[in-house]
């Protein structure tokens, strides 16, 4: 049997395409995941599949009892990866009640993290066997003790309400431009009545003097003014 998925996945997938698929199939298969690799070699090669993907894989004898229609094949594996290869230990830093998505589009996978191995729980399903895809750059894949059913998916409003609000990205209008402050306006002068009143004394006293020097030069030139004239 092992010989016989070996050369439906020598030939089915083309020389050309990513080796980091061929390698992560070659390492299901000494793990005894031939079922998983079956259904990969069913489908026409899909580049999701070829890089940047974990694959999470229920055993032969899970699948056995799992009946997986041609027609839904494509959506069982979309379903059972998630788009980014992470190994066990970078799965460990996920905490409880976070989402990660699928390569299925809104089905998404609850994180219940117990902290170590057989303990990370994914909807309704546990990673019993980890990190069995290594060797690629690219492409991870863990054993599991079940199949993630549609009917385990969590529903966007549930989503929701456990993620952490966005803030929304920065205007791209650029704000007015400032304007200079108005100038400050002119105080009107109010001379104090203080000021008004030692003006006015001023001025007084300055009259006054004047007056008393007319009439000192008038007491002076009159009797001038009389020897002459006699």
């Amino acid at each position: 049997m092992a010989a016989q998925f070996k050369s439906i996945s020598s030939t089915n997938l083309p020389p050309k395409d990513d080796q980091d698929l061929r390698l992560a199939m070659e390492e299901m298969q000494k793990a005894n995941y031939f079922t998983f690799v079956m259904l990969l070699n069913m489908l026409p090669l899909d580049p999701k599949f070829l890089a940047n993907v974990t694959f999470l894989m229920p055993n032969d004898r899970m699948l056995s009892k799992t009946v997986i229609p041609d027609n839904a094949v494509s959506s069982f594996l979309h379903r059972h990866s998630i788009p980014s290869p992470l190994i066990f230990e970078h799965l460990l830093y996920i905490p409880t009640g976070s989402v990660l998505p699928s390569l299925m589009p809104e089905y998404l996978m609850n994180v219940s993290n117990g902290g170590g191995r057989r303990t990370f729980v994914l909807n309704n399903v546990k990673i019993i066997s980890p990190n069995i895809c290594t060797v690629g750059s690219s492409i991870r894949c863990h054993g599991i003790d079940g199949v993630l059913n549609p009917e385990s998916n969590i529903s966007l409003h549930t989503c929701s309400n456990t993620m952490v609000p966005v803030p929304p990205p920065p205007s791209l209008v650029a704000p007015p431009p400032l304007l200079p402050p108005p100038p400050p306006s002119p105080v009107p002068f109010f001379s104090s009545p203080e000021a008004d009143s030692s003006q006015h004394i001023s001025g007084s006293s300055k009259l006054s003097l004047g007056r008393k020097m007319l009439k000192s030069m008038a007491t002076i030139l009159v009797p001038l003014m009389i020897g002459v004239s006699i």
